[in-house]
């Protein structure tokens, strides 16, 4: 396995992290008597299987539903320096409520302490502010360190691009956050001007989730695997985001102990050919997308787009575009339509409305200047007829 200093925590930490949202019997938190033994099996074997290939940053959230009770099970029989154990937990007006949520995370964990410890989910400027106000969450974070609870304190993001380098850039003079986890990967690479100011900051890169919400590449469509090729698409996205030092480590959501197989080839088999490969690929990548829209469209398709927050009726027209140019290009339907029904149900996690809110004339006006705006309102439509279904669910929102 590959390791990497966590910027100034000075954690050595693998290039993979074992991500807790996958394995788990349930999002809705639930007593361990409620969980099957075979759930509880696969569970442990998974995070065996990681620490035995190198793997040996554990990674969760109180969010996660039975998670943090499921590892609290396993992670105790391991030697406490043998493993890096990451929990988050969500900002709260009330600070009282967010320290007693974090306490309860290390009673579930069983664990004296937690070497990161994320605020999960600073999204908005509602969110930042309930972190870093006096005597907000941060302040209390700061507090459970001081008891030896906490190790290091970073935050977790889903934040839109316009805002994101005010949260990572955030000082108030006892350093700001020492870590950050946020998005970041081939098909989605806005979040660049943040990981360097992150760098700057010495701050340590932890990508959120690489292989589904960057794609759902364990499912990939035929005609992105073949634009990849030699290299599985998960392959080729581990290899692209480590080809940037200033990143740390990728989250692995491991669902069982043999879905690591591929980020562990990635490593062992064609490290070494990175720099000759991933070029190749991405060129190839770009020369498809140029094929379908024209050269420069890919760079280019939202410039002068407003973010949701800016075009009437919230419509995410950035984020719809980028779905329709992934489908037209690749062939990443699939992907498309769980991204897509996301909007207007996933609150601050992913947020804005789709195309059915648009009001076309007001849009129309407001983006009279983009370099593309002929194609705008068009696409906006095609992608809706291409990709609505029934809304969905984020998975820590819905039944099962």
């Amino acid at each position: 396995m590959l390791y990497r200093r966590f910027g100034r925590t000075e954690i050595r930490m693998p290039v993979f992290s074992c991500g807790g949202m996958r394995y788990q019997h349930h999002w809705k938190d639930c007593p361990l008597d409620q969980v099957p033994a075979e759930n509880q099996e696969n569970l442990e074997n998974t995070i065996r299987r990681s620490v035995e290939l190198g793997i040996n940053h554990i990674e969760t959230a109180r969010g996660y539903g039975s998670s943090e009770r499921q590892l609290g099970v396993i992670l105790p029989r391991f030697p406490r320096d043998e493993i890096v154990v990451q929990t988050k937990v969500a900002p709260e007006e009330n600070p009282q409520t967010f320290e007693d949520n974090v306490r309860e995370s290390l009673e579930r964990l069983r664990l004296d302490h937690v070497d990161l410890f994320a605020i999960h989910g600073i999204n908005n400027e509602e969110l930042l502010d309930m972190a870093v106000r006096p005597g907000g969450c941060l302040e209390r974070a700061r507090k459970l360190k001081a008891e030896g609870l906490l190790r290091h304190i970073g935050f977790s993001t889903h934040a839109i691009p316009e805002l994101l380098p005010k949260i990572v850039g955030y000082d108030d003079g006892e350093g700001g956050f020492d870590y950050v986890n946020l998005h970041w990967y081939w098909i989605y690479q806005k979040n660049l001007p943040s990981i360097e100011i992150a760098a700057r900051r010495d701050m340590g890169l932890f990508i959120i989730s690489p292989s589904d919400k960057g794609g759902m590449l364990y499912k990939p469509p035929d005609r992105l695997v073949e634009l990849t090729k030699p290299l599985h698409p998960i392959v080729f996205n581990d290899l692209f985001c480590l080809m940037n030092d200033d990143v740390h480590t990728l989250s692995l959501g491991a669902a069982r102990p043999g879905d690591f197989d591929l980020h562990v080839e990635a490593v062992e088999k064609w490290w070494d050919r990175r720099g000759e490969l991933v070029p190749e690929i991405c060129a190839r990548l770009d020369d498809a997308m140029a094929r379908e829209f024209g050269d420069g469209y890919w760079r280019a398709f939202d410039e002068g787009v407003p973010d949701y927050r800016h075009v009437p009726g919230n419509v995410n027209a950035q984020i719809v575009l980028w779905l329709h140019a992934l489908v037209r290009a690749f062939g990443m339907k699939e992907y498309g339509e769980m991204r897509y029904n996301l909007l207007g149900n996933a609150g601050h996690w992913f947020p804005g409305a789709n195309v059915s809110h648009l009001d076309e004339p007001a849009f129309a006006s407001a983006i009279a200047g983009a370099p593309h705006a002929d194609r705008i309102v068009p696409h906006l439509r095609e992608a809706h007829e291409m990709l609505f279904k029934e809304p969905v669910k984020r998975l820590s929102e819905s039944d099962s």
